[in-house]
């Protein structure tokens, strides 16, 4: 990965003495506009397996085909809502107009300068398109982008919207990442551990058995209800791992280490027919009252832990408020 980011560097390097050429030639009256270069669009963008991006900075990101989604820097499934605005955008980008020739040289050191290197690849990494994009107009309805090649920058846009499109492709780190905490096949899980630090008689054991489902305390001080098992309820309570979504990744929370060092409201172990593995811890967060800063009891939103997969979430509490049961709902 650093010897592809160095060649990316070297590449900008080489456009910003692009840039320096075509001025001169400009002021001898040699520039040329071919049909080529002004084709910036992939309408076929179902053939597009991936997708290489890299920043004037080193930040580079890979975006790969993978079946009915896309995989970001070969290991995090990625957020399909952002995938799909930077494929519509590839889809539909287009020429707004041809700059004016006292436009040109603040583009051409624009795109050198922060220009965002795009690569889209089909098949067998046959490369469809490969171009710069920059900045914006000073209205901000048009997008400075040129082709790999090429000497001639142009403003595009997309015709659905008017705007930047530079936002679409400058994306960075986990903002490329689905967001989904849970999005399991109820029928999948086979065990899942809810532990209370604080309330051990609200935690419990849920396990697949013969038939069904059985559920006992999670603590072996804690006594068995003698109420009857309501039936149902475990088959109720496994469809809240169906589908949450976090609000955002805390990877770089500052006071991760402080937080998850603390003694945490909730542990929810799981585990399913294939092997996976994961547990989960949920940290409250105290929202304080401003005027006496004493901390508001109601709990709307939770940091959770996840191993292992390292990340660092933040969970809204009626997302997960099903999954937050204690052990006396299921009878």
């Amino acid at each position: 990965m650093k010897n592809k980011t160095l060649l990316y560097l070297l590449l900008f390097l080489a456009l910003g003495a692009g840039s320096v050429w075509l001025l001169s030639s400009q002021d001898e009256g040699k520039s040329t506009y071919n049909a080529w270069e002004r084709d910036f669009k992939v309408e076929q963008t179902d053939e597009i397996q991936k997708i290489f991006l890299a920043d004037r900075k080193g930040n580079t990101t890979q975006l790969e085909r993978e079946g009915d989604h896309w995989i970001y820097n070969g290991k995090y499934r990625a957020n399909p809502n952002v995938v799909g605005n930077l494929l519509e955008v590839i889809r539909l980008v287009e020429i707004k107009y041809i700059p004016p020739q006292a436009a040109i040289e603040p583009m051409v050191k624009d795109l050198a300068t922060q220009g965002i290197k795009v690569e889209i690849y089909g098949a067998a990494d046959k490369l469809l398109k490969a171009y710069y994009v920059g900045g914006t107009t000073a209205d901000e309805r048009g997008t400075f982008m040129i082709m790999d090649g090429s000497d001639m920058p142009y403003v595009t846009s997309i015709p659905i919207m008017e705007g930047g499109l530079r936002v679409r492709y400058a994306v960075k780190g986990d903002q490329w990442r689905d967001k989904t905490v849970f999005g399991y096949d109820p029928e999948t899980i086979t065990y899942v551990s809810v532990e209370y630090p604080k309330q051990k008689s609200k935690s419990f054991v849920l396990e697949r058995a013969a038939g069904g489902y059985s559920v006992k305390p999670y603590f072996d001080v804690t006594p068995p209800s003698t109420t009857p098992y309501r039936q149902g309820s475990a088959e109720n309570y496994l469809t809240g791992f169906q589908r949450v979504i976090a609000e955002a990744f805390e990877n770089q929370n500052p006071l991760r280490d402080t937080i998850t060092q603390r003694v945490p409201f909730c542990v929810i172990e799981l585990r399913t027919s294939d092997g996976n593995a994961r547990k989960f811890t949920f940290h409250p967060v105290t929202e304080r009252n401003s005027p006496t800063n004493a901390p508001i009891p109601v709990i709307e939103s939770y940091l959770v832990d996840i191993e292992p997969d390292g990340d660092f979430v933040l969970l809204q509490h009626n997302l997960v408020k099903q999954i937050l049961r204690p052990y006396e709902h299921f009878f």
